[in-house]
Order: C-alpha cells, then structure tokens, then sequence
C-alpha cells in the first residue's frame, strides 16, 4: 500500500504550472453564406406553433416558477452568458476530452465560489447559478452533501470548528459512504472508527480492498477533507456507521496525509468532470471530536455510546439528498420535454399517405410532431413534467416541516418522510432517465448529435438513479413501511395516524369489492376519480403483498422483491396524483385564471389515464377496473393527446428554460435547428487537421496539423 501512496501522492495536475494550455479550438470552418435550409424556417415553424396557444405561455411560466425566480433566472443567464473570465462558456465543451473538460468544470467551480463571495449569493441562488451551468464539478459535492451534513448533524462546537471554512471555500470537502463492496447496504459498509478511551481518539481502517471507499464525488484529486461513515466500535461491538470528519490531503502542498491512499476511479460513463475517487485507510487517528455527534455520540471519558432518538436521524443527509433528486426530476422531464417537442414541430419526414397536402406539384412533408407515434411517447413525458412538479413541492414541504419538528423533539413524520422521500427518488430517477432516452430517439439521428444536448445530459444523469440507494433496492424501504401501516390498520384501524396511506388503505377496505364508475361526462374530469383509483389499486397491491409475506405461504423477503418493489412504485404514483389533483382542486392561483386551468386540467387527465393505461395489468387485477372501462381510458388518452398537440410548443415555452441552460441546437427556442448543426460540426477540432491514411505509416497520425482542411473536402 505503501507502493500505492507515493504513486499517488503528486500534486494534482490542476496545480502543475508545466502542463500545456486546453487544447486551443479548431479555425472555425464554414459554408456559403447564402444556402439557407429548404421550406419553412423553424422560426417560423415557431411562430406558427405559438400562435396556437389557449393559453398565456408566460403567465403559465409564473404560475410554475414564480415571477421572483423567473426575473433571478434571466439575471444570472446575463451574468454567466457575459462573465469575461470565460469559465462558463459552453460553446467548446463537447470538444474536449476528459482531463480538459475537468479543468474546465474546475474553473467554473472556483468562478462559481468567487461570484457567490462578490455577489453575497444565498446558497438558494447559487444552486440556481450552478444549475444553469450544467457542469457536475469537483465541488459539487463539497456544496451539497459535505456542508449540508455538518449543518445537520454536527453540534454547535463542530459547526463552528468546520462550517465556516467549508463556506468559504479554505477546506473542499466530500461525503465518503459507499465503498468498493457495499453502496445500498449502508449497514454493511465495512470501514471501521474503533475507539480508544486511553487516547480519546478514532482509529479509522480499512480491513480489505473492499472496504475502499468508492465513487465518493470530489475525492479523487480535490477533497481536503471526508465525512467518512464507518463502523463504530466501543469495547469490541459494533454500533452501525456513523460520520466522522477526517483529513485527507495537506491544503496547501495537495499531498495525501499519511495513512490516506487516493485516487481517481477513472473514466466513466458520464459525469467525467466530477473526480470520482477512492479512499483507503491505514490506520488514521482522528480526535473524539471528529465524530459528528448531534444524535448520536461517545462519552469520551468512558466510551459509553449514547444512541440517537431514532436511528433515522443519522441519515438526515440523504433524505435531504433524495428530496432534491425529486425536485431535478422534474427539470429533467421539461428539458427533455423541451428539446424533444421543439425539434420535432420543426423537422418534416415524408407525406401523410391519407391526405397529402401539395405545394404547386410537390407533396408537403408533415411535421413530426404530428405523427401519433412520436405524441404518444413525448407528450406523456410533458405532463409528467407537471405531475413532478407538484410533487416536488409537497416533498419539500414535507422535509421542511419534518426538520422543524425534529428541532422541536417530535419525531413523528420521520417515518413517512422517509419512506416518501425513498419511493419518489426510486420512481422519479428511472422514470426521469427513460425520458431522456425517449424524447432523444424521438429526434431521430440527430438526438445522438452531442448538438441535441441529450447525448450528454443523460450519461450525466443515469448516476442518480444509482447513487444515494439503488433505486430498485431503495424501493424496499418505502414497501417496509406501507406493509407496517397496513398491519396496523388490520390490527386496529383507530390506533393509527391520519395520513396519506392510512386514508388511501382505509378506503380501500372500506370500499373492497366495489367497482369504479367511469363515464366520458363526469367521472375522468374529477381528478378525486383518479386519487380514488390510484389509491385503491395501491392498497390492493399491498394487501396482497402482506398475504404472501405474513399468510401460509410466509415468503421471504428475497422471493417477494418484485411484488415489493410495485407496491413501491404503485404508492409514490399515487402520491403525485393526489398532489397534482390537489391543485386542480384547490389552488387558488391556478384557478383564478381559467385558461391556465384548462390546460392543466387536460394535462393531468393525460398524465392519469396513460399511467392508467401503462399499469393496466394492476388495476385490472385489484377488480377496481373492468375490461370496458380500461378500454375507455385508452381511447381518452388519445384525445389527450390530440387536444394538447396544438398547445405543445407554448407548454414547454412555459417551462422557461433559457437556450444558455438548455445548450441543445435542436431544442433552440429560436427554432434554428439546422444551422446549429452545421456550426456545430464546422467547429470540431479534428477538421483542422489532415489525416494520414496510409495503412503501411503507423506512426504518422496526421500530415500537417497547422493546415486546416481545404472548404471542398467538406
């Protein structure tokens, strides 16, 4: 290991002064000034999609985001589109290769630090900044998980000890839980802090190349110091993981403390310009101090363990963590919603062969977003991205107040927060991911275009559904908490809390047996039919699940995963359609302006009955639903579809996604598709050179790289 340590131990490259520039651009090329694309312009393509609106697309903009964050959103474009130090300029990115693209991504952190200092920037508005960046960096989780644990689970002493350097950017920190062997089990994580009541210090090891933290974000080459979760032992017994702050590199010479063996994990998938690392330790000493003891602490004198209120609350972090990879999932759906509905009401393939229209002679090609196919598959991503949105806001509604009375001593949301907060992240990342691939194949060739600006953002994205909890495995938690509520209720119904589940299950046994009305006229326009139907198929799906877990059969927990895991996922569904019905119903806001609710009414119902139509199987099952009325619901998703098609274009206008943030030619709000392909393609760097093809030369790989190629090999 020791091997290990000196070859890791230089400075990282950010700091050589003897490594070159950035690979400079390739001379910007072009074509004939005056070709310009065939037919319509998708400017106006554009024009024309607006003019079809029902609705007021910025009044929905403010209804969604608020004219507060529209009006800092437009400013803090202008202040990064405009910063002179360059350091978020995107138009280069695509270009670079990985060690590039980190300085790159490092740069923007540091300017990124500088700006939040000049401009006294709320940790609010520097989220925001960072967001339209789009960049993870190798402060990303210096600013979310490091400081956000210190402030949540440190005593006052350690804030003060920590918070303030963190802050200000004197130690960069990261969050090291997951390890070579064990990212979900947290439980099973294998780094151990044993004490020593003699010294009154931690003795942090890692036993086995399996206990190596692992994908620890920020750790690879900038981390100066880890929250490091690890085994606490007192007296020989374990006491399950719990946080330590731990040194790892010198802050001025960058060298790793002794004991300490890091490095990058190499390249992955996406998310290059974060320094995913490993950290082993050997040994390391740290004092009784380091041991973030909020809830949960050592008597130093005697090594006696004073356990937390509820074991919970050691993972306040990642609930937080989750709560927000709720809320980004909703950015995602619009964005991909955005791109996707953009390019295709520009982009035309072939005639309609039923009714083809003509110009003199020549058959007019259609609009792609006009084929039922490609509504069929992005449409539902829009209203998803509504649907999300709502549900946003309760989960952090729900967090905030959780906090609250955790500070007061009530300890009585922590289970539901907890488990919403577990199925949301497992339901909104897949679902969140699919999208992406969705609306990128429905832009045809050109969505696998780094100019699409999807190619990226979703091998950005795919971590999430990963990281924080396998979102497959992560389902299990919430699953463990409705089987608990539902014995309860079966054990005595008037012993337990009123709350979204309780409700949705009494009412289930209340109403078992019975079948849904549904009718054209009224039922799928009262958005209680659908909280009614997700709600009964929910507690269906998990009455049947406790009969196979707790009746004759008594399964394991292993053979019932993917019964859990739709118990899971039937339940976080039901939780975003009561919360989208909640604003149809009462949101004053939305309506006291009848245009807006109109649409959104339209979108909830195309949300609902296509989730409907998806799940079919289950709510088909429960015997909520017969054969005529599924077959109802799918023709009412295709009059969804065609009633919101003219309204597309001005829906993802309302989202209000800048082009700066959005960084995709196809989805550009000013409709120039096709010229942003071609500028994108006329600045590849490999066009300045010409390559040497000779099969019998393996050492030349270009003939002149000064001499930029001729216009006619375009």
């Amino acid at each position: 290991m020791r091997g290990l340590s000196a070859a890791l131990s230089s400075p990282p490259f950010y700091l050589s002064p003897s490594l070159p520039p950035m690979t400079p651009p390739a001379k910007h090329l072009s074509i004939p000034s005056e070709l310009k694309p065939a037919g319509t312009s998708g400017a106006q393509l554009l024009a024309i999609e607006r003019k079809k609106a029902s609705f007021d697309s910025k009044q929905m903009a403010a209804y969604l985001h608020g004219k507060k964050w529209l009006q800092r959103d437009a400013e803090l474009v202008e202040l990064l589109q405009n910063d002179p130090s360059g350091a978020f300029d995107k138009s280069s990115w695509n270009y670079l290769g990985r060690t590039d693209k980190f300085r790159a991504a490092l740069k923007k952190d540091k300017r990124l630090a500088q700006l939040a200092r000049e401009h006294s920037w709320t940790r609010e508005v520097e989220q925001h900044a960072e967001s339209l960046c789009d960049l993870p960096g190798p402060f990303g989780l210096h600013k979310s998980m490091f400081i956000t644990t210190i402030d949540s689970m440190g005593t006052d002493e350690q804030k003060e000890e920590w918070l303030g350097p963190a802050m200000r950017y004197e130690i960069i920190g990261c969050y090291a839980q997951t390890e070579l062997g064990h990212g979900s089990n947290v439980q099973g994580l294998e780094t151990v802090a044993v004490y020593d009541e003699k010294t009154q210090e931690f003795d942090i090891h890692s036993p086995s190349m399996t206990a190596s933290k692992w994908w620890i974000g920020g750790l690879g080459r900038s981390a100066t110091h880890a929250i490091v979760m690890a085994q606490l032992v007192l007296k020989g017994k374990k006491h399950g993981p719990h946080p330590f702050v731990v040194p790892i590199r010198d802050p001025v010479t960058r060298e790793p403390l002794p004991g300490r063996y890091i490095g990058d994990i190499g390249p992955k998938m996406g998310y290059n310009t974060t320094d995913n690392g490993f950290l082993l330790f050997d040994h390391v000493k740290v004092p009784h101090f380091n041991q973030l003891a909020r809830f949960a602490k050592v008597e130093a004198d005697t090594a006696v363990y004073v356990p937390p209120q509820s074991s919970a609350l050691t993972y306040g972090t990642l609930t937080w963590v989750r709560a927000n990879i709720v809320q980004q999932s909703r950015t995602v759906l619009m964005r991909s919603a955005t791109v996707a509905i953009r390019y295709c009401a520009i982009r035309r393939q072939f005639a309609d062969r039923d009714h083809p229209k003509y110009e003199g002679n020549k058959p007019i090609e259609t609009q792609v977003l006009d084929y039922s196919m490609v509504q069929a598959r992005i449409f539902p991503v829009l209203a998803k991205a509504f649907a999300f949105h709502y549900t946003a806001k309760y989960m952090f509604d729900l967090y905030n107040k959780n906090i609250e009375n955790i500070n007061q001593g009530d300890l009585s949301l922590m289970a539901e927060t907890h488990a919403s907060t577990s199925g949301l992240k497992a339901l909104c990342t897949i679902e969140a991911a699919e999208a992406i691939e969705t609306c990128r194949r429905a832009c045809g060739g050109h969505g696998y275009s780094s100019a699409s600006g999807l190619g990226s953002f979703y091998s950005d994205y795919l971590p999430q559904v990963t990281w924080e909890g396998d979102s497959y495995m992560l389902s299990q938690q919430t699953s463990r908490h409705l089987l608990k509520q539902m014995r309860a209720i079966l054990k005595n119904p008037d012993d337990v809390p009123k709350g979204f589940i309780s409700d949705y299950i009494n009412m289930y046994f209340k109403n078992k047996g019975t079948q849904a009305h549904a009718s054209y006229s009224g039922d799928l326009y009262d958005p209680m039919w659908f909280v009614k139907a997700f709600g009964y198929r929910a507690a269906h799906l998990i009455e049947q699940t406790l009969e196979l877990r707790d009746g004759p059969s008594k399964r394991s927990w292993n053979s019932i995963l993917p019964e859990l895991y739709k118990c899971s996922k039937a339940h976080a569904q039901a939780l975003v359609v009561y919360n989208f019905a909640m604003a149809i119903l009462h949101d004053e806001e939305l309506n006291s302006q009848p245009a807006l609710r109109t649409v959104m009414q339209q979108v909830f119902l195309l949300y609902c009955t296509h989730t409907m139509e998806l799940e079919g199987a289950e709510f088909l099952s429960s015997g909520y639903l017969t054969p005529a009325q599924y077959k109802l619901l799918a023709t009412k998703v295709q009059e969804c579809l065609a009633w919101i098609r003219p309204q597309a274009v001005p829906l993802v206008d309302s989202f209000a996604l800048s082009d700066y943030l959005l960084n995709s030619h196809l989805g550009s709000s000013k409709g120039d598709a096709y010229e942003g392909l071609f500028d994108h393609a006329l600045r590849e760097p490999i066009n300045s050179s010409k390559w040497n093809v000779d099969i019998n030369d393996l050492d030349a790989a270009d003939i002149d790289q000064s001499q930029a190629l001729p216009r006619s090999k375009l």
